[in-house]
């Protein structure tokens, strides 16, 4: 089976401070309350949690994932007729709530979109790293015989 997978990686601090708290609330969990272990278990979870994408190049399908210790989840959906990929330079905006205080913090992000029916796209990765980035891009452009578009550049030209 031949599946292109693509999931973010996750910062050892977020990594270990999600185990950390799972093991908090297995502890809570069997010596004292069910219900706050519970709730432990399932936030250190969801800072273990990766997201990302697969391709399945004989079926012809695609889905974004939710991948936590190596079982992938997300629903299958047929592949458009990709015509190039594009490597995107983007500034991604995160916003942080604290009671009575609101931050926004603004990074540099390079996206990986394949592009088809002339303008319609589908992000399929997101990195900081632009040697990353055109990496990710090769390995699409054998796979799904297509050109790539370096758009990271105020001029942007095909590769």
């Amino acid at each position: 089976m031949s599946i292109i997978t693509y999931l973010k990686d996750i910062p050892l601090m977020k990594k270990v401070f999600g185990i950390l708290i799972i093991i908090a609330g297995l502890y809570i969990f069997i010596t004292s309350n069910i219900l706050f272990g519970l709730i432990f278990i399932v936030i250190g979870i969801n800072l273990l949690l990766r997201e990302g994408s697969q391709i399945n190049l004989e079926n012809k399908t695609y889905r974004t994932v939710k991948s936590i210790f190596g079982m992938h989840v997300g629903k299958w959906k047929p592949c458009p007729e990709f015509e190039y990929i594009s490597v995107f330079r983007t500034k991604e905006n995160q916003t942080v709530n604290v009671v009575t205080a609101t931050t926004t913090f603004t990074n540099e992000v390079i996206l990986l979109n394949l592009f088809y029916n002339r303008n319609k796209h589908l992000t399929f990765y997101k990195t900081d790293n632009k040697a990353d980035a055109f990496k990710v891009a090769e390995h699409f452009k054998l796979a799904l015989a297509i050109d790539i578009l370096d758009a990271t550049e105020s001029e942007t030209k095909w590769l």
